[in-house]
């Protein structure tokens, strides 16, 4: 870590110390890493104990992006690769996108709607998990949106070796404020339960294993790979998969699984689909 870089942290940290328990913290965090590091994007968002993600701090203009930042907080998030690393790894880490991103993210309908909409051009987290028991955690996101331009390896490196001081501070802050997000359902753990039943109801497993991994972004390549199988196989279990779900495309695919879980209500266990192709259901998705 270079003196200059470590003598700006020390001096942004123990200007935003004072206020760890505020409702000024997140805007300081966020401040802190602006004059840190080359970010133009930074996004704080907090996943409650098994409740629907909450956005903190963001940056991105308002407008067009609120009916995409909608979506992610209400299902999207189970196909953002970083959430997906959370879940394997319960400490707290930082990543780049390079880390956890599947071979096939670019081409993926959730990299289409999310980063090419908010322009995002790279991105790094911090993962910090807040709670020593359940998975409350906080993803704080630094991203880049000039054409072309990505972090350095020197800047990452830097990023990464402050985060136990990022990860104390960041724990000091939920662990002091109360939040009171009541009218957010209790609902995450069932999401993820959606995701893993999504087209069981008319999909062999096989099928279904193919579609859940083209949502998060693998390529045909990578899912053979994984489930020791052929390529060919592989693209006949999409096509099949695709036949019985009528759809034609992977962004048919990821509208089909989104609108599932944003018009249900209530969901307990099952495919999501069950409950979204009732006529209630077709009546709320059409107001």
């Amino acid at each position: 870590m270079s003196t200059s870089f470590l003598s700006e942290f020390s001096q942004q940290l123990a200007d935003l110390f004072p206020y760890a328990g505020t409702e000024e913290f997140t805007v300081k965090l966020a401040d802190m890493f602006k004059r840190l590091i080359a970010a133009e994007n930074i996004m704080i968002i907090l996943f409650p104990s098994k409740k629907l993600p909450i956005i903190e701090y963001n940056d991105v203009p308002s407008g067009s992006l609120e009916s995409v930042a909608d979506q992610y907080l209400k299902g999207a998030f189970l196909l953002d690769p970083f959430y997906l690393a959370s879940k394997q790894d319960k400490e707290s880490q930082f990543l780049h996108l390079k880390d956890v991103a599947p071979d096939g993210f670019e081409e993926s309908e959730y990299f289409k709607s999310y980063y090419n909409y908010s322009c995002l051009t790279d991105e790094c987290v911090y993962l910090i998990k807040v709670a020593d028991e359940g998975d409350k955690f906080v993803m704080v996101g630094l991203g880049k949106v000039e054409d072309g331009s990505c972090f350095s390896n020197e800047a990452l490196q830097q990023l990464k070796e402050i985060t136990p001081l990022i990860e104390a501070l960041i724990k000091h802050h939920w662990q002091t404020i109360e939040h009171s997000h009541e009218h957010h359902l209790d609902i995450r753990e069932q999401l993820e339960t959606a995701l893993d039943a999504f087209g069981t109801s008319v999909l062999t497993e096989r099928e279904n294993q193919t579609i859940k991994m083209i949502l998060q972004g693998y390529s045909s390549k990578a899912i053979a790979e994984r489930l020791n199988i052929s390529v060919e196989t592989i693209k006949l279990h999409r096509k099949n998969a695709y036949a019985k779900l009528d759809l034609g495309t992977q962004g048919e695919l990821f509208n089909l699984f989104i609108n599932s879980l944003m018009n249900i209500e209530n969901y307990t266990s099952g495919d999501p689909l069950i409950a979204y192709h009732t006529p209630a259901c077709h009546h709320r998705a059409s107001q």
